[in-house]
């Protein structure tokens, strides 16, 4: 099968941030064997290869060489159906969201808090996205990947995963594992999760007592667009920082001088701090420098403006970075993938 190849290609509409980069070469994966023949070809040509998914956790900083390779395989399956349990197939290039509409309409629950996520099936595993009470790992059901080092297809079970917070294994061996399609496991008998106090007030305010898994996520797409800026409009990759994990002792302390700082209480001895809490207390919500800036509703999303670089953006990151760990002893991770 033969792959199509363009050259000289910009990235503009690939990357949810709205970055003008272009790339060196650039082709479009719809099956395994146009995978595999990418793979061949940039391995003859001598070229780095970066695989690209929706674009919605990327930073580009620069333009990009050798071959940059959009995963675009489509197709949904129902593998099988037994009891109220329904496990699902995704191929990895299905754009996120209108795959949970899918599900949704099938009458099956599970991924309805993750619902308006941007990016595709294939990214979700990459760094078990979650909002809402709700991560990849808990619907997962398992995922085929291709491994570049050995040109083999092997199947992945929820602890060959390694799932963490926004973690798993697939991103700590960055570039090895092609993610080709995913599998969830599904319930036609809700079983909601309804912890996160603002979906229950949304459903509370809409007079729903019994909601369903569509009125939730319903509840959270009007929630999400309330907070969080629309990449269409304003570019942005959603939440720029991982939340901290630090010790009890260091929320102790700055509860101190603190007394609204806002933490969650996870494994013992550790709390998970909200990052946002901490840019918007240091004063860098709303920021704005040229085109890059920090969103006027959520301190956690930098955003692009029109014509902000890659580089504006992640040197703003930097002075967050720099000035979080001044004020408060805490490292902010970045969470897009820079490039």
């Amino acid at each position: 099968m033969s792959l199509h190849v363009e050259r000289d290609v910009s990235l503009k509409a690939y990357n949810s941030f709205g970055i003008e980069v272009s790339a060196a070469q650039f082709a479009q994966a719809h099956t395994d064997d146009e995978v595999r023949a990418a793979l061949a070809y940039a391995d003859a040509q001598k070229l780095p290869l970066m695989l690209l998914g929706g674009g919605s956790n990327l930073l580009l900083t620069a333009a990009v060489p050798g071959l940059v390779l959009r995963m675009s395989g489509r197709g949904i399956r129902i593998l099988s159906d037994s009891a109220g349990s329904v496990v699902i197939e995704a191929e990895a290039g299905e754009p996120w969201h209108p795959f949970v509409q899918w599900t949704l309409a099938e009458g099956l629950a599970g991924l309805e808090n993750l619902s308006l996520i941007p990016g595709t099936v294939g990214a979700a595993p990459m760094q078990n996205i979650g909002a809402y009470g709700v991560e990849i790992k808990d619907v997962f059901a398992g995922l085929s990947a291709l491994d570049r080092q050995t040109g083999e297809v092997r199947e992945f079970n929820l602890q060959d995963c390694q799932f963490g917070y926004r973690d798993s294994i697939f991103k700590r061996q960055a570039g090895r594992w092609i993610i080709l399609r995913v599998r969830f496991v599904l319930s036609r008998d809700a079983q909601l999760n309804l912890a996160y106090g603002p979906v229950k007030q949304r459903l509370s305010e809409q007079g729903i007592d019994n909601p369903t898994a569509q009125d939730v996520s319903r509840a959270i797409c009007a929630i999400r667009s309330e907070k969080l800026p629309d990449p269409a409009v304003l570019g942005n990759a959603g939440s720029f920082f991982k939340n901290p994990l630090v010790a009890a002792e260091v929320v102790e302390h700055l509860r101190e001088q603190h007394a609204d700082l806002v933490a969650y209480a996870q494994e013992p001895g550790q709390f998970k701090v909200a990052a946002g809490w901490l840019i918007e207390r240091a004063g860098w919500k709303g920021f704005r420098e040229g085109d890059a800036g920090v969103h006027k509703l959520q301190a956690l999303v930098l955003v692009n403006y029109g014509s902000a670089t890659g580089e504006q953006l992640l040197n703003l990151a930097k002075r967050i970075q720099a000035d979080i760990k001044q004020r408060f002893s805490i490292e902010l991770e970045i969470e897009p993938n820079v490039v």
